[in-house]
Order: C-alpha cells, then structure tokens, then sequence
C-alpha cells in the first residue's frame, strides 16, 4: 500500500525501480569508470550507446518515466535520482542527466502531442540527446542568472519565426539532437520570451566552442553557440508565444530538485570510499577513523548526508502538491549544495593524497559538486531572492 500524500516514506514502486537502478549502476556502470572514452568533455558518444544499450537491457533505461508516458511523483523520483547518481556516469547510463531529464520533463508537460512524438519520444527511448539555449555570453550582456536580459531575438518571418543571437555554457549542445531555443519575443520593454523546438543539429545553429570547464561529468560538455538566421514555423513554438519565462519556471523548480538528487547520490558514493580508507589506511598506530580529526569529519559528512535528504525530500513533497516550489527550491538547492560540498572537501582531506588524485572518484565528484554551486542559479542569486521574500513579507504584514 503507498502511504498517505505528504509522506516521506517511499512507495514501493519507487523502493523497487531504485533498488533495481542502484544495481545496475553498481555492477555494470561503475566498472566503466576508468574507459578511456570519459573525455575532458564527458564520456563520448559511443559510450553513451554502450552504457544505455546495457540499461536498456536490463530494464532501468529513463526509470523515471513509466510505461504508459507517466511520471514518478517528485519524492518518488528523489530516491531514484539518488541511486543513479552513485556513479558519474549513472545518470548517463540510465537516462536521467541533465539537461535531458529537465527537458523531458518540460515537454511532458507542455509539448503538443505532435511534439512529443517528435522530439519527446526519442529523448525517453534514450536514442537522443538534447540541450536547452537560455544563457549568453556575460560580456555580451547577455542572459544568466538574470534571464530578463535575454538578447537572443525571434521575429516574425512569413509564416513562422528567424532567431538570431548567441548562447554560453550550453551543456550537451555537441551531440544533441533536440534543441529548446529561448528568445526574446516582446519588445525591449516588456522582454517576453518564446521557447522553440530545434531538429539538431542545425546549419543555422554553430558551436563555436566547447569550454573547458572543472566539471566532466556531462556529455557534449558546455558551449558557446552562435545562432544566425534560424527560421522555424509555428508547429515549433513550444507553449504559447510570449511565455517562455512562465515555461522555464515549470522547468527550473524540479530541474534544480534533481540536481540536487544525483548529486546527493554522488557525494553519498564519495563518502563510502572515503570511509572505507579510513578504515582500512594506519597512521601513528592506529587507524586514521580513530583519529578524531578524521572520525569527526566523517560524522559530519553523515549528518550533512542526512540533512540534504531531508531537504530533498521536502523540497519535491511542497512540487508534488502542484506548487511551483520556487521558494523551497531555491532553499534547497542553496543547502544541499553547500552540504555537499562540505562532504565531497572532507572526503577529500581524509584521503589525503589519493584523494586528489584520479585513483578514485572522489576528486571528480569535488570537481562536479563545487560547479553545482553555480549551475541553475549560483547561492547567492538564489540567498538574494530570498532575502527580498522575507523584506516583502516583512514590510506587507505578511508571514516571513
């Protein structure tokens, strides 16, 4: 039997798929963590095959979205997420990495019928990739953690759209073949937006570089893209015209969630290894857990571990129940993600040298979780925006 809405008791449901996801994650995908095919970029294309290939074989391939198109509930996908996040490459592999599982979801919720057949469907079946065009150059002034600068602009052309600008840190652009453009739409004053689909890749769509970035994890890595005389039509209008702000507040709220999800899966993989050389390296005579500076580091990251979970699972209750989130996302991705941080540091000091090095995935789990303090809206935008909650709160009479 489920247990009654607003539980933080996972349903059984969920406690199989993820059983059955941290499985494959641990038997098949973490031995692939040394292939030589993990490039500066992420793992390259034909790894990608062969990792979701095996997913697909052994049932776990995109577990969040159900047979008959359905969507796991929020707290149901936490656990989920968690268990894929145990390896780098496990969202990867099962299908639920950023920017596809956001996108995916995005289009489950909005997309025509025509659309999700077209783009939607070989997303699910994992044949495809996809990437999401909002951020532009800073030095551009363009749109970043401020997206009412967007500079990318669409405009009306016979009997479709032409869509001109330039986007930055575009993950997944290289290799995708889905494409959700975010352009401007209104006028200077207004600064709506638009969301359009794209087949990619795209003569009118160039990437001109992929940065070297302090994470690896991300398939096609992050671009800078130049968009130049893209025409659609209608039927590629995602949504209603002039509501892409509205759109990316559907999609950022659980996108955010999930980061926070694979990542806690990540940091939870760190601290067992950790952990594990801990007690099993000696220093002064006796094993390092025995040293309190040790020890203590790895209780705090337990308790870190647990609150982040916690945070987590509040945070994807408050989405279930059909709210935006906004307020309790921007909360939770500012906790879990300075809390896993925290982990991944202390990880790393309690192994020492080995865990700076490659040897292990530690290193690279404190190279991904310290970007994510930064993707999908740094800590401080996001303390910002709460802050000015609270004054607004305060000064209206209203509850803080």
């Amino acid at each position: 039997m489920n247990p009654p809405s607003g539980s933080h008791v996972p349903t059984e449901r969920s406690q199989d798929i993820a059983g059955r996801v941290e499985a494959f994650v641990r038997e098949v995908v973490i031995p692939y963590e040394r292939d030589p095919r993990r490039t500066r970029h992420g793992p390259d294309e034909a790894l990608v095959r062969e990792l979701r290939a095996k997913a697909r074989a052994a049932g776990v391939l995109t577990p969040h979205i159900l047979a008959d198109g359905g969507h796991l509930s929020q707290l149901e996908t936490a656990l989920v997420l968690q268990r894929s996040g145990l390896s780098p490459l496990g969202p990867v592999a099962v299908n639920t990495a950023a920017p596809d599982e956001g996108n995916m979801y995005l289009l489950g919720k909005i997309g025509t019928p025509v659309q999700k057949e077209r783009f939607l469907a070989p997303l699910v079946r994992g044949e495809a990739r996809s990437a999401f065009f909002m951020t532009e150059p800073a030095e551009e002034g363009g749109a970043g953690s401020d997206p009412s600068m967007l500079q990318t602009v669409a405009k009306r052309q016979g009997g479709g759209w032409r869509i001109d600008g330039r986007k930055a840190f575009i993950t997944g652009a290289e290799g995708a073949s889905v494409g959700i453009v975010m352009a401007r739409t209104g006028s200077t004053e207004t600064t709506r937006a638009t969301m359009f689909l794209v087949d990619l890749p795209h003569p009118a769509i160039r990437i001109e570089r992929v940065l070297d970035t302090i994470d690896s994890s991300m398939p096609g890595g992050h671009a800078i893209v130049g968009i130049e005389g893209l025409e659609v039509g209608d039927d590629q209008v995602l949504g209603e015209v002039d509501e892409g702000f509205r759109y990316a507040q559907i999609r950022l709220s659980p996108a955010r969630l999930s980061h926070c999800m694979r990542w806690h899966g990540a940091a939870t993989r760190a601290q067992e290894i950790a952990t594990a050389y801990a007690t099993r390296r000696k220093a002064f005579g006796k094993l390092l857990i025995d040293h309190e500076g040790v020890g203590f580091m790895l209780a705090d990251n337990l308790i870190d571990l647990k609150q982040a979970e916690l945070m987590i699972d509040w945070c994807a209750t408050v989405l279930d129940t059909g709210s935006l989130g906004t307020t309790e996302s921007s909360m939770t991705k500012v906790a879990v993600a300075d809390a896993l941080f925290r982990v991944a540091d202390r990880c790393v000091q309690v192994m020492g040298g080995t865990g700076v090095t490659q040897d292990t995935i530690v290193e690279q789990v404190f190279r991904e979780v310290r970007a994510f303090r930064i993707y999908d809206g740094p800590t401080e935008v996001h303390k910002w925006s709460l802050a000015k909650k609270i004054k607004r709160n305060a000064l209206g009479g209203g509850k803080a």
